[in-house]
């Protein structure tokens, strides 16, 4: 299958130019007039029709309708257009106008009067609509199999389930029949189907893309997914959606932070031995095991952490109060029709009748607490790497015991929304039997630049082609170290710089490392007489100094205030010189304060001085 998809890619490509399968290619041979949205839009139907399973798409757009849409951007300033001229596919639960919305059960189709706000923002930025996607019906499954539009065929490996229960998204972007496309991710939907479909799978922090005109699975839980072929892809998606939505009381105001490079000092949380849970699938086990083989070769520290609080986390999904919000949405059709409901559905939903307000606090209670326990975890790591799934199933296998392999699947990811994390799946390996592994990396909640900025590399590392394509990837862009929005930067020297006790607190306030830096000679640097030991960095004559060691780290405008004003005497925030002549707020201290402190410039930096002192 993906033999023959790739052939027609060269085949309806134009002559003499290179096939572009990535978002970043297709915009740039747009903007370069090597393509034309049209003629990429005439590529994206043609694909759809070769590729012939009628169960990806549960309705497609009209092509004319399309085309003439795409033809319509040539109007346009294309610089101003991240997305310009890009099919995009919409799961369907996301109200995409023009489309009917079924969430996979036609009695309860409706005709949307407006796109979603996901949607709407993807059309602002130049996407074009294709169509709406299959899925599990109402979102409720991680198997991709309980849909009356029948089963989307895996293009990895056709015996295997495409996952869900974004089925259709993840296939779509695996066969290459668009580059990007949307799903919903409650408890693992948006990364399980990007795992057994070889694609990037990224699950947003809850509120970053706004959920109004999606019909709801956990209303509290549910946020906007996105399928692409790389990180970069799913992040220009991300930034194209993410605002706050004063029509969604579940969106928050959180400036998405732009992308850095990889850190120099990554700390990854991965689960004490004897943590993990593999259900005897020896392959995924082993192909685990040489991914964290491949972080600690790109330079990152694996730092154990106790995983029972997250697997306790999950039980809460489905055994507590949560699925009464499942029930909430369906529960006129159940008394109405119930034998519109994909049985195994209807089984699940019709549970939550059944949960009492005390049953729902007594939750409540439990998950604040676990939320507590899961926040102490990161404060000495950067991100947690768990796999994506614990393993893989034939549909013919989920068929026949659908509930037990389904909630094995979730392992991993039904814990992520109720602590209010953000993740991002990644293609991992391909195992000998053909099957794709993956990884995900989850951090707290505002993190997800951090975790785009230490996963594209990994991807890019592991050198593996693009979903069921067989093309490989392309080069590995740079990372801006560039501010973003509203972002003021700031030169840390001491406890703050990366994988040290303070630097918890740059992170906690959505902090992100631009580059590591010098200053210029023009600064003495102080052990300073405080409990915990501080640096003291003092501006001298111009040239009379050291260079120092720094980090530059960028917070957003508002969590800059909040952190300077918790700064503690004798240290302040001043004007530091880079010896690169840029100017940066940055940590000093006045020379009234380092009366008798020890002079520690010789080894120009905090962290070659702490080094050598837990040496000694």
């Amino acid at each position: 299958m993906a033999r023959r998809l790739l052939q027609s890619g060269l085949s309806d490509s134009l002559e003499g130019h290179h096939v572009t399968e990535t978002v970043a290619e297709i915009v740039a041979a747009h903007r370069a007039g090597a393509m034309s949205p049209a003629q990429t839009v005439a590529r994206t139907y043609q694909r759809i029709r070769e590729h012939n399973d009628p169960a990806v798409f549960i309705s497609l757009r009209d092509q004319r309708e399309a085309q003439a849409e795409a033809e319509a951007l040539s109007t346009t300033d294309a610089s101003l257009l991240p997305l310009y001229g890009i099919p995009v596919a919409v799961k369907d639960n996301i109200d995409a106008a023009g489309l009917p919305t079924t969430a996979a059960c036609p009695a309860f189709s409706y005709w949307p009067a407006c796109d979603s706000t996901s949607v709407a923002k993807l059309r602002a930025a130049g996407a074009i609509v294709i169509g709406k996607t299959n899925l599990d019906q109402f979102a409720t499954g991680l198997v991709g199999v309980r849909s009356p539009y029948g089963i989307p065929n895996n293009p990895m490996r056709g015996d295997l389930i495409p996952g869900g229960s974004s089925s259709g998204s993840a296939v779509a972007v695996s066969a290459g029949l668009v580059p990007l496309a949307l799903g919903t991710d409650t408890a693992g939907s948006g990364r399980v189907p990007a795992m057994l479909n070889n694609v990037v799978g990224l699950k947003p922090s809850l509120g970053l893309i706004s959920t109004s005109g999606v019909v709801p699975a956990c209303r509290t839980l549910d946020c906007v997914s996105i399928f692409a072929l790389s990180v970069d892809d799913a992040m220009t998606a991300l930034a194209a959606m993410s605002a706050p939505d004063a029509t969604d009381p579940y969106s928050r105001d959180r400036p998405l932070a732009a992308m850095s490079e990889f850190p120099a000092r990554l700390r990854l949380g991965v689960p004490r031995d004897g943590q993990l849970i593999f259900f005897g699938d020896n392959a995924s086990e082993h192909a685990y095991g040489d991914a964290l083989q491949r972080w600690t070769a790109l330079g990152a520290t694996l730092v154990e952490f106790d995983l029972e609080p997250f697997y306790e986390t999950a039980r809460l999904l489905y055994d507590g109060p949560w699925v009464a919000e499942r029930y909430l949405v369906i529960r006129d059709l159940l008394a109405s029709s119930p034998e519109a409901i994909h049985p195994v559905t209807r089984d699940i939903t019709i549970a939550g009748a059944r949960i009492s307000a005390a049953d729902t606090f007594a939750a409540l209670y439990r998950l604040r607490a676990l939320r507590k326990t899961a926040e102490r975890e990161f404060t000495d790591i950067d991100a947690l790497v768990l796999p994506t799934a614990p393993t893989a199933y034939s549909t013919a296998q989920v068929l026949a015991d659908p509930v037990e392999l389904n909630s094995r699947l979730g392992t991993y990811t039904n814990f992520v929304n109720l602590l209010d994390l953000c993740g991002l799946a990644l293609p991992a390996a391909i195992r000998p039997d053909d099957i794709p592994f993956g990884i995900t990396l989850l951090a707290p909640a505002g993190q997800d630049a951090q975790l785009a900025s230490i996963g594209r590399v990994f991807h890019a590392d592991t050198k593996l082609t693009m979903g069921a394509l067989g093309l490989p990837q392309p080069p590995l862009a740079a990372a801006s170290p560039r501010l973003s929005g509203d972002e003021i930067a700031i030169a840390v020297v001491g406890a703050h710089l990366s994988g040290m006790a303070l630097n918890g607190e740059l992170k906690a306030r959505g902090g992100r490392l631009l580059e590591a830096a010098t200053t210029a000679p023009d600064y003495r640097l102080y052990a300073l007489s405080t409990t915990p030991p501080k640096p003291g960095m003092l501006r001298v004559a111009a040239g009379t100094g050291t260079p120092i060691a720094v980090e530059l780290w960028a917070l957003p405008a508002a969590s800059f205030g909040q952190f300077v004003a918790a700064i503690p005497p004798p240290l302040s925030i001043g004007t530091v010189r880079l010896a690169d002549g840029r100017g940066i707020k940055g940590f000093l201290v006045e020379a009234v304060d380092v009366g008798g402190a020890r002079d520690i410039s010789s080894f120009g930096g905090w962290r070659a001085f702490m080094a050598e002192k837990m040496a000694i």
